[in-house]
């Protein structure tokens, strides 16, 4: 396919998605299954297209004056692929397959460029609804932190230390042009183009032999925070497919035990053979039941409870960019009371002296700092560790890092602009070791 041809896909594509709104990846997978003439190349540069877009749809169709799926995808080479308008205007060119040629006005609209006088939510490329969030959290920054949640998220990997370091497999990696991670000991990052095909990690030796998973730096860090340590007794409540736990486990050196469940055993159906393939052996997978607690018997014995809670995931924006025109009100208010339940649940864990480690990968007050200040008020037995000192965990990295995230009384969180990872918040509150009962 040329690639005016590609772009008249995205156009339709994004119009799909606009109408019905859908996922992003449905509406892609389905124009794949109707149009199976597409190459591999073709289907991974149109989806660049789609996502960019949707990445910057907001300030796209601001800068082009109108909400249409194609002023968008003009909008956004613009906007996101920098071309300038003679540039747009050779994709657009009427030709066969090709978009109808620019118009005048889409021409002048390319010459203004400028969104100087755009309000946040524009310029920063989120939900309107979102605007007293965003300003509660990040001030006058806002539009910028909007704009750095929609750019493009590179590939990172975390290195498993129960089975390799670090050096060694950077070399074995170097066909990808993997770095190391800024941040995190464990991690490597693969940089991506805009119509790149991600590259098929699953096929590598490296990850067959459990060497090397996909998570996000945010995330290898939100599990180094959380402050694990060899030989305890750790419950991850909401374990999902056990990106997390994984990560614990290494952290833990296969030392202790960790206890895996989340609400929904469909969920964890893929944890069992990501631990097998990454040679963890200090996990056991409760699934919940029907009937009765599966956690009844380790009440009150718990060294650290880790909570990866359900959120509006406003922190992955980067990876799923339809999602946040997608969210509306009443999930953030959902997710709330979400919080607030496996927060409770925690408490009847929690050994005295032992740790609640709160996460999320959402940058609102509201599922954060609110949620921290609200506990510790029910729960006067337990109280916040200082950022600081959960920073510490970095070593050296440490005080950088301090520098580079937000920092309140209640935890840390890191966002694509501060610390160029996903956005997660991250507390982590211990109860008195005077805790009589539970």
């Amino acid at each position: 396919m040329t690639p005016a041809a590609r772009l008249s896909a995205a156009i339709e594509i994004f119009a799909d998605i606009e109408a019905r709104r859908r996922p992003a990846n449905d509406a892609l997978k389905d124009w794949g299954l109707g149009h199976r003439f597409a190459g591999s190349g073709d289907r991974a540069a149109i989806a660049g297209l789609v996502y960019d877009a949707l990445r910057r749809k907001s300030s796209s169709a601001c800068l082009m004056g109108e909400v249409t799926p194609r002023a968008v995808l003009i909008g956004m080479l613009r906007r996101e692929r920098g071309l300038d308008s003679a540039a747009v205007a050779a994709l657009f060119d009427g030709a066969r397959y090709a978009p109808d040629a620019l118009t005048e006005p889409e021409r002048a609209a390319l010459e203004c460029d400028s969104l100087a006088d755009a309000p946040a939510p524009v310029a920063g490329d989120y939900p309107d609804w979102l605007e007293p969030y965003f300003a509660r959290v990040f001030g006058e920054e806002r539009a910028a932190e909007g704009a750095a949640l929609a750019s493009r998220a590179p590939l990172d990997l975390r290195v498993n230390a129960l089975a390799a370091v670090r050096e060694d497999v950077l070399p074995k990696l170097a066909h990808l042009a993997a770095e190391p991670t800024r941040w995190s000991p464990v991690g490597l990052r693969i940089r991506l183009g805009a119509d790149a095909k991600s590259p098929a990690i699953h096929a590598e030796p490296l990850f067959l032999k459990g060497q090397i998973e996909i998570q996000d730096e945010g995330s290898q860090l939100a599990a180094l925070f959380a402050g694990a340590k060899p030989g305890e007794q750790v419950i991850d409540l909401c374990a999902g497919a056990g990106g997390k736990t994984l990560a614990l486990a290494a952290i833990m050196e296969n030392r202790g035990q960790i206890y895996a469940t989340d609400s929904d055993k469909r969920r964890l159906v893929a944890i069992h053979d990501r631990l097998e393939r990454a040679h963890a052996r200090n996990v056991q997978v409760r699934t919940p039941k029907s009937v009765g607690d599966v956690l009844a018997d380790l009440a009150g014995r718990a060294d650290l409870v880790v909570i990866d809670a359900p959120c509006t995931g406003t922190g992955t924006w980067r990876r799923s960019p339809d999602a946040k025109w997608r969210i509306r009100p009443g999930a953030l208010a959902e997710r709330v009371k979400q919080q607030e339940a496996v927060l409770e649940r925690a408490v009847a864990l929690v050994k005295p002296g032992g740790r609640i480690a709160y996460i999320t990968c959402s940058v609102l007050k509201e599922e954060n700092d609110d949620q921290v200040r609200g506990f510790a008020g029910r729960h006067p037995d337990f109280s916040v560790e200082k950022p600081v000192n959960v920073i510490n965990s970095l070593g050296e990295r440490a005080y950088l890092f301090a520098r580079a995230v937000l920092i309140s009384d209640e935890g840390i969180l890191m966002t694509p602009r501060r610390t160029d990872t996903d956005g997660f918040f991250v507390s982590v509150l211990r109860r008195q070791p005077s805790s009589a009962g539970i």
